[in-house]
């Protein structure tokens, strides 16, 4: 029984050192050894081999599912004005006052329909769909038997994913989560002065450098000249939590959120000592005075870190932007947009918060294949002269999805979780009653 005991404390102590020899070292000096570029060279010829496979043998199903993928209904860009305006181009209209028309019923049946079958807002809180199986199982609920060479590929990657990927990158989250609490407590006792800054940039970026290996993650940051700099705001979409891994593995960030209880209280507490994050009660966060003054005073010292922010206040699934929060437009300081675009073809980095806990989520994205994205930093943006804070955050928020490729939305991400506002619905009754009854009564009537 000892030499049991013994064989499995030697294979714990080879396993840890090849962790710490090949993969934590490059990693907290910014530099790779080759492994991850060697894993995702056969992981996409894998993948490519597959889908090749997959359209040989049902060609059928993969035009139905690209015809889907593109949108079950084709809509048009016009505003409601101008659709109705084409409905009653057949029709003279009336010299004097509004107007109505029977074919109108037809415009808010179509668009009823369309929000029955495919609206634009809930389909963005569900993770997409592939066109091409990624041999995930997640990604093809109604994955049947292909070929006996898929079904054994299928198999192999089940065994590396759960049984080599998935030990291997708990390992390296619990080593930078663990590092992270230890090595900013540690920073935290120094006095301030540059050498404890420079060192709990360092401590952070390292311990993130780490946790991204934990996931296989490959980056590709582009425009790096844009990189957003202290004294300013950086905003970006939000798809998942480990959009701060993403971000911070190219520079350090002070965050802005609330104060939890638990191992993420004891994070939040360790970061704070060394970093000025801005950590907020929950009281606090109702209070947007408190909030605001707060922001002010950390932008207006030009020696701290740069906020980081994801103004639509929830995670979207990667294939748009929804409204921004004007909260942080409001403060007047320098906003440094950033995209973020992940490619759903080795994993779906899409939190849904509704229907995972962060740990089920996390097991998800630790047994994915790997963690690919895109990063954009655009160039520095200002508030216009006459432009408020709701258009100044639409503006950034256009130049995001655009650069991202994503769709731009106006809904609000809240969306997720709430109703629609009835201060909308009654804007969208008004420009109706508008045109029935004409600008002109509607102000004499009163």
């Amino acid at each position: 029984m000892e030499d049991f005991w013994a064989g499995v404390l030697w294979a714990i102590r080879i396993w840890l050192y090849l962790i710490l020899s090949l993969i934590m070292i490059p990693a907290m000096f910014g530099f790779s050894l080759g492994i991850s570029e060697t894993y995702m060279t056969i992981l996409v010829k894998t993948l490519e081999w597959a889908a090749l496979n997959i359209q040989k043998a049902n060609a059928e199903d993969v035009k139905v599912r690209a015809a889907a993928s593109n949108g079950l209904i084709q809509r048009e860009d016009g505003s409601m004005e101008k659709e109705l305006e084409e409905l009653r181009r057949s029709r003279p209209k009336p010299p004097v006052g509004g107007d109505f028309t029977l074919s109108d019923c037809f415009y808010f049946t179509r668009r009823g329909i369309e929000s029955i079958v495919d609206d634009e807002v809930t389909q963005r809180f569900t993770s997409e769909e592939l066109v091409s199986w990624n041999l995930l199982t997640r990604t093809h609920n109604d994955f049947q038997y292909i070929s006996l060479k898929l079904t054994l590929v299928y198999g192999l990657g089940i065994f590396v994913r759960y049984c080599i990927l998935a030990p291997l990158r708990i390992t390296l989250a619990c080593i930078g989560l663990t590092w992270l609490v230890i090595g900013t407590s540690a920073v935290g006792f120094l006095p301030n002065c540059r050498v404890k800054f420079w060192l709990s940039e360092w401590v952070h970026v390292m311990c993130y450098r780490i946790c991204a290996r934990g996931l296989s993650a490959t980056i590709h940051y582009h425009n790096r000249e844009n990189r957003p700099k202290k004294g300013g705001i950086c905003v970006a979409n939000h798809t998942s939590p480990i959009d701060i891994v993403i971000l911070c593995n190219d520079g350090c960030y002070a965050m802005v959120g609330q104060i939890h209880g638990g191992l993420m209280g004891i994070v939040q507490r360790a970061m704070v000592r060394s970093c000025p994050h801005v950590w907020f009660e929950r009281s606090e966060m109702k209070d947007r005075h408190l909030v605001t003054k707060r922001l002010k005073d950390h932008v207006n010292d030009k020696t701290k870190l740069p906020i980081l922010i994801f103004p639509e206040g929830t995670c979207i699934n990667n294939t748009s932007v929804m409204m921004f929060k004007k909260g942080s437009f409001e403060i007047g300081a320098t906003i440094y947009p950033v995209a973020i675009k992940y490619d759903p073809k080795f994993g779906d980095a899409f939190w849904n918060s509704s229907k995972y806990s962060m740990v089920s989520y996390l097991l998800r994205m630790m047994t994915s294949w790997a963690l690919v994205c895109n990063v954009w930093y655009l160039p520095a943006m200002h508030q216009e002269e006459g432009e408020d804070a709701v258009q100044f955050a639409n503006r950034v928020k256009s130049a995001i999805a655009h650069q991202g490729g994503l769709v731009d939305l106006q809904w609000d991400g809240g969306l997720k979780r709430a109703k629609v506002k009835d201060s909308f619905k009654e804007q969208q009754q008004k420009k109706y009653s508008s045109m029935v009854v004409g600008d002109d009564s509607s102000s004499n009537s009163d």
